[in-house]
């Protein structure tokens, strides 16, 4: 088996006397999407910060592609093929659909932002971005001030500005959040489709798309991990059931 692109080894933060993450472990291997599941307050967004580089574990590792990445910031992993999706959108919500591609095209080279004219005449950079628009379905609104794009359209382009950086692994914190029926399946869609060009670590609460995307599903509660497996042998864990108070939780 070749070595999975994602490893989180034994990562444990502490804020006083809680334990946020309990000595966490789980990888992500090629062409999977491993979902990482928990009630609310079970330390998902702690651990997602460790792995993106926003926080620093008290102890443990992150590697990416057989790299230790620990010491490395948001930027560093970024730059050795991280890309991070967020719960809460961190668009430029004045510029176009487009500039927003040119502009993570533009963090993926590690440039800088100038004269912002200049950087859209940049034929490398804009034909990056046209094309992660085109693969999420965005090249028609490529114009469009993004204040303007509906909840779901906005998901899509945080994908697309993913995909510029031409990730090794992609870190979606829960695409599906305000999206309604229809645009959960068609984000459920794409994400099924970028798996093959990178796998993807997926927090999400929407449990129907996680049990049709999920190759394997971590489950985290109270900070520590307590069960990973494919959907079914977790769809029919008791444990998992009890963290999830009943089966109603778990399609």
């Amino acid at each position: 088996m070749s070595l999975p692109l994602l490893q989180v080894d034994s990562v444990t933060k502490r804020f006083g006397a809680l334990t946020a993450s309990d000595a966490v472990t789980l990888d992500l291997r090629a062409g999977e999407i491993h979902a990482l599941i928990g009630p609310n307050g079970a330390g998902k967004s702690t651990l997602i910060a460790q792995i993106a580089g926003g926080l620093a574990p008290d102890a443990g590792r992150v590697l990416l592609n057989g790299t230790d990445v620990t010491a490395l910031d948001t930027a560093g992993r970024a730059a050795k093929g991280l890309a991070r999706t967020f719960q809460i959108s961190a668009l430029a919500m004045e510029h176009t659909v487009l500039q927003n591609a040119v502009l993570g095209a533009l963090g993926a080279k590690g440039g800088r932002l100038g004269l912002f004219r200049s950087v859209l005449g940049d034929q490398t950079l804009r034909k990056t971005a046209e094309a992660a628009l085109e693969r999420v379905g965005l090249s028609d609104a490529a114009g469009t001030v993004t204040a303007a794009l509906s909840h779901g359209q906005r998901r899509q382009l945080e994908v697309a500005v993913a995909l510029t950086l031409r990730p090794k692994v992609f870190l979606m914190d829960e695409p599906m959040a305000g999206l309604g029926m229809e645009g959960s399946a068609a984000m459920t869609t794409l994400l099924d489709g970028l798996r093959a060009e990178a796998p993807i670590l997926l927090v999400e609460h929407d449990m129907d798309a996680v049990f049709r995307l999920a190759d394997r599903i971590s489950v985290l509660v109270a900070g520590r991990v307590i069960a990973t497996g494919r959907p079914d042998d977790i769809r029919q864990n008791a444990e998992v059931r009890a963290a999830y108070l009943g089966d109603e939780a778990l399609p």
